[in-house]
């Protein structure tokens, strides 16, 4: 039984397409295929462009506090203008030994994701507030130090 409400539609033959239309459609994929290449072309000069500029920071050294570096960095990219976008890249070509395995380990997703490569490479470092306990309880008792500088330096680890 015929759905009556198709019923002007049932004569209906499709429309003879000419060579014009048939190369458009078929055109149309590697159109789409290089307005893409086009765009991930134009990123990566933008790219470029952000992280030769003008951004130089010295890469970290094995005697550098890493969460100190990462605060360093974090001003730095803030004071220079840079996109939060270009930060992980950045940062993933400074920081050396254990913070560059852990870099290297991210996907490429996860390497563009700033925040989420800083975490990682401070859980690798083991910086969590258990570090600041133990550093907090190794600062308690007598020390060299004057009485207002260990005041400060209590108090700062205790924030952290």
């Amino acid at each position: 039984m015929e759905d009556p409400n198709l019923a002007p539609y049932a004569n209906m033959q499709p429309a003879a397409m000419g060579p014009a239309e048939v190369l458009g459609q078929n055109l149309q994929v590697p159109t789409q295929i290089l307005d893409s290449q086009q765009q991930m072309m134009d990123r990566q000069q933008d790219w470029l462009w952000h992280s030769l500029a003008s951004f130089k920071v010295p890469k970290m050294t094995k005697d550098d506090d890493p969460e100190a570096y990462i605060k360093a960095f974090e001003q730095h990219a803030l004071m220079m203008g840079l996109e939060q976008d270009y930060w992980a890249s950045q940062l993933g070509a400074l920081v050396i030994g254990k913070a560059q395995a852990v870099y290297q380990a991210l996907s490429r997703e996860d390497a563009w994701d700033y925040e989420l490569e800083k975490q990682a490479i401070l859980y690798r470092l083991e910086i969590n507030p258990e570090h600041y306990r133990r550093l907090f309880r190794a600062k308690k008792g007598p020390d060299e130090r004057r009485p207002r500088v260990l005041l400060q330096l209590l108090r700062d680890l205790l924030d952290k």
